[in-house]
């Protein structure tokens, strides 16, 4: 009997010990989840107050934007560490009768849109009372789970039936007239034209992928086919182009850069280059629409940008490039351009020569901090401190503010750089940014009398982003056509992001109703005219 009793305490004590054990790995498992919870959490909270502080004050250093590359990145991982860990601790909570299961705290869910068409499906209820069986039930209320589902891209073929009749008294034979197609002998509606222009122009996705991509799908259009449906289409958004072309150098300011993009040529690429005028006069209280008008070229000469503002007489918000110089001469006719430089570009140049976190990584490559350019830095952000508060406001109050703030500071900035430069060995490397600012000192200051000039160029550098971002994934342009017919359809694009439309809706809607409007009546299709209507729709039946 002792030995049988021995065997049952061993056994008690062993399936004591295991429960300790998984008790013990539940709860290590439940920690974990909780610190990984914890840590996405974080990271979420940090992502977010970094995007609300970009919305509210800009760009707080130059490295902001790589910032938020990687706590998007930092977080999906996270985010996925923790879904991982939370499962492992549920799964081992249900092991053991001790340790409560994990449950993870998440930031708080916003509400699905309610434009969002809503499926209700109901659940059968119980016929019988699962607690006595009787039958007898009658409905307290309910609970709705709702959860978000996507429904795959469906394709359709609309069948346009004309029919013929004949005249018994004249024998005429008459049929309403076949609908318009953008290419001759035409197949694709204006909502397939316009996503396959949205997706190569808009999302940078070139015509072999997006061909593969339909061929998955059951539909087969070859690259040549969709590249016929791409001619024809920029051929009759042309109109439309040109309307905005107008509209831009029509204006008082302007932004301009450029940025390069491949273009092949003869078995290579060479070097081309996509220039972009913005128009945007909401800084300084106008309520003219924001537009941006892009050029394609093949080298970066000057007479480009003379060409491309030949007609315009206004200010010119870009960098130093002596490309422009031409454009500032006082015999320039229709008249001289005034040039206007980005002090953000300036300040680049000092920050990089004081940008303590990058230097920290450089480790034993890091060179010494320049203590003169940290202090242009903090110079030039409290002129960006004041600009802050009087974006928006219109032109003379601007320049109100400015002649009493910002006066003061500009002229205290001068000196303190002068001063500072006679101080400094040639060989010094702040001594660069110190001349790019004196040289054109004239130019800087020139925000202070004039309420129109922004302080930075950012309104066209936003516009490039697209392509910056793009000649990543298309490598280069097929041709300089192709460079041109990139450049048109970006000024569409991004002339309808700069006025809240989504591009795809508008493209879909100019390409099916273009071929019937009036000449006359054409500008009714531009982004912020075809805003005004679509959300007034008795203005436009009365139109």
């Amino acid at each position: 009997m002792s030995i049988f009793f021995r065997i049952l305490a061993e056994r008690a004590a062993r399936v004591e010990a295991e429960a300790v054990a998984a008790s013990a790995k539940a709860e290590a498992a439940t920690a974990q989840a909780d610190l990984s919870s914890h840590e996405a959490l974080i990271a979420h909270l940090k992502l977010q107050i970094e995007k609300l502080r970009r919305e509210l004050y800009g760009s707080r250093s130059e490295r902001t934007a790589r910032l938020l590359e990687q706590m998007e990145l930092q977080l999906e991982d996270l985010e996925a560490a923790a879904t991982e860990d939370e499962l492992a601790a549920e799964k081992a909570a249900a092991r053991t009768e001790t340790v409560k299961s994990f449950e993870r705290r998440r930031p708080s869910r916003k509400p699905f849109p309610e434009h969002l068409p809503r499926e209700r499906v109901v659940i059968a209820a119980p016929e019988n009372c699962p607690c006595c069986g009787s039958a007898k039930l009658s409905k307290l209320g309910e609970d709705v789970t709702e959860t978000l589902e996507v429904v795959p891209r469906s394709w359709k073929v609309i069948q346009t039936v004309r029919e013929r009749f004949s005249c018994r008294s004249c024998e005429t034979i008459a049929q309403p007239p076949a609908p318009f197609h953008v290419t001759p002998r035409g197949f694709a509606g204006p909502n397939l034209l316009a996503m396959i222009l949205f997706e190569k122009f808009g999302q940078h996705q070139p015509l072999n992928r997006q061909s593969e991509r339909y061929a998955r799908e059951g539909i087969d259009l070859s690259v040549s086919t969709l590249a016929d449906q791409v001619g024809a289409c920029t051929t009759v958004l042309q109109p439309l182009h040109a309307l905005l072309e107008a509209h831009v150098l029509a204006a008082e300011r302007l932004h301009g850069d450029d940025t390069t993009i491949p273009i092949l040529a003869k078995g290579k690429t060479v070097k081309g280059h996509i220039w972009t005028y913005v128009r945007d006069d909401r800084p300084f209280g106008s309520r003219a629409p924001p537009a941006a008008l892009y050029y394609a070229s093949r080298d970066r000469r000057h007479e480009h940008p003379v060409w491309h503002l030949r007609d315009f007489a206004g200010i010119l918000q870009a960098d130093a490039y002596n490309g422009y110089n031409e454009l500032y001469a006082p015999s320039r006719l229709p008249g001289p351009i005034t040039s206007a430089p980005c002090w953000a570009h300036a300040r680049r140049q000092f920050f990089e020569l004081a940008d303590i976190a990058a230097n920290a990584r450089r480790g034993k490559k890091a060179t010494a901090i320049s203590p003169v350019a940290l202090e242009a830095v903090r110079h030039i952000d409290m002129l960006f401190d004041i600009e802050r508060g009087i974006n928006g406001l219109v032109a003379d109050e601007r320049r109100r503010v400015r002649k009493e703030q910002s006066a003061p500071l500009v002229t205290a900035l001068e000196a303190w750089l002068r001063e500072e430069r006679t101080r400094l060995s040639r060989s010094a490397s702040v001594v660069e940014p110190i001349d790019y600012m004196l040289k054109r000192w004239d130019r800087f200051a020139r925000f202070i009398d004039d309420g129109r000039i922004c302080l930075t160029n950012n309104a066209a550098e936003r516009a490039l982003r697209g392509f910056a971002l793009g000649r990543k994934s298309w490598l280069f342009a097929g041709s300089e056509r192709g460079a041109d017919r990139a450049a048109s359809m970006a000024t569409l694009i991004m002339t309808a992001k700069l006025n809240d439309i989504d591009p795809l809706a508008w493209l879909a809607d100019v390409l099916g109703r273009i071929a019937a409007i009036p000449q006359g009546r054409l500008h009714e299709l531009l982004p912020w005219e075809w805003k005004r209507t679509a959300s007034n729709p008795a203005a436009a039946q009365a139109a």
